[in-house]
């Protein structure tokens, strides 16, 4: 989509990096982050363009008169000034799954004129003391009359004269971007990183297991990030657990809903199911036969909703429940594909990506889950599929899963 630029424009620019990757389904991931984007930092389909390998978030005109320019300038393009209402939308892209990075921007004809304009009356008044800085300029429209390097030469050459700041490509202070497209130009000064991966509904949906721990909400964020939408599906031991494990997950639940991938949360009562697991069966397997019952509810709960996964935060050899032998005892009672996208990490990377996330907090208050009520003090390790099943056979599944869904509250999570 061409944009046609009439007049100065504050904008924020949204660059893309695996969507260019895709070939004739391109647009399609396109048209879905641009949903996404207008969702995020509720700003109208008409003010988000398709511009030439990038999107454009049209935020406002600029101001022509001399006195409204600096104030201007000092709220809308300060980097650093979070007072501004404008930086709702900058918290609101961080968390759009798809984009690579964002800046706050003035878009410009593509003529130089204009351009050396827009870094005079806008772009250096936003900025605090430096000394030194770079130009990078790309121009992906052939027909503007100057090279990108051309372009850097004489920007350089210009604020290097009017303003006595010196050159420096290797480590400059600041560096100036402009980007020359098909239809306008762009010039900025501060590309934020974005989450990356692909728009959150160019996949179908997965239900997580949304545990109240530190694994499975970061497990959430990873499918999400792979553009499927998720719906959590929580157990809980209430009465064993205190309510307040429950508004943990909630709590959790709202954090993941602000990445705009999950919008539902059903809790499901597990006590009664575990209260018959351990009254029939041998205690070394009771996590196991817990984890079979949890996937196939899981799975019952997903055709509900038209998912077509399962996903949960298992890691290899974390606990007992988790080595390869369990896991393929834990996987036989599924019929849709398991996802556990934390499966190779290290506890610790686990944590620093919930602290990044912004889970972390809420994860490690001290409330129990489902899965340490009826502990077994020996849980079987290296369990085999013959016996977990020799002992399932001592439990009637499918009237347990009817009484357990019977029961289960279905959420829609806000933000």
């Amino acid at each position: 989509m061409e944009v046609l630029v009439l007049i100065m424009e504050h904008v924020y620019v949204i660059h893309y990096h695996e969507i260019a990757l895709k070939g004739r389904n391109r647009a399609l991931f396109l048209r879905q982050l641009q949903k996404n984007i207008c969702r995020a930092t509720k700003v109208s389909i008409g003010q988000v363009k398709i511009a030439s390998g990038r999107l454009i978030v049209e935020i406002a005109a600029l101001p022509t008169k001399n006195r409204d320019v600096s104030n201007f300038a000092a709220q809308n393009l300060e980097t650093s000034n979070f007072s501004s209402p404008r930086n709702d939308i900058k918290l609101a892209l961080r968390r759009v799954f798809g984009i690579s990075s964002f800046a706050s921007a003035v878009l410009v004809k593509a003529d130089y004129d204009e351009i050396q304009n827009a870094i005079k009356t806008f772009i250096l008044p936003s900025l605090e003391v430096f000394s030194t800085f770079a130009i990078a300029a790309s121009r992906g429209d052939k027909q503007f009359a100057m090279t990108s390097h051309d372009l850097e030469v004489k920007l350089g050459d210009f604020i290097r004269t009017e303003f006595g700041k010196k050159v420096d490509l290797t480590h400059p202070e600041v560096t100036f971007y402009v980007e020359i497209f098909q239809g306008g130009a762009l010039v900025y000064i501060d590309k934020i990183p974005g989450a990356g991966g692909l728009p959150v509904g160019t996949q179908p949906k997965v239900a997580v297991l949304l545990s109240g721990g530190i694994d499975s909400p970061v497990a959430a964020y990873r499918v999400m990030k792979r553009g499927a939408p998720v719906l959590g599906v929580h157990f809980h031991s209430h009465p064993f657990t205190s309510r307040a494990s429950i508004d943990k997950v909630k709590e959790l639940a709202r954090i993941l809903a602000s990445y705009g991938g999950l919008n539902k949360l059903y809790l499901i009562p597990f006590a009664d199911a575990q209260k018959i697991i351990v009254q029939k069966t041998a205690p070394k397997y009771r996590v196991l036969l817990y984890r079979r019952l949890m996937l196939r509810i899981a799975e019952q709960i997903a055709a509900r909703e038209n998912a077509l996964g399962l996903a949960t935060g298992e890691s290899i050899g974390q606990v007992a429940s988790q080595t390869i032998e369990n896991l393929r005892v834990i996987n036989a009672a599924a019929q849709l594909p398991v996802f556990r996208p934390l499966i190779g990490y290290d506890k610790e990377e686990i944590i620093a990506e919930a602290k990044k996330i912004g889970t972390f907090e809420i994860s490690i208050l001290p409330h129990d889950d489902c899965c340490t009520v009826f502990m077994p003090k020996n849980p079987a390790t290296r369990a085999r599929l013959i016996d977990v099943e020799g002992e399932e056979a001592n439990i009637d599944i499918a009237a347990l899963m009817r009484s357990t869904l019977a029961q289960c509250e279905e959420m829609i999570i806000k933000i």
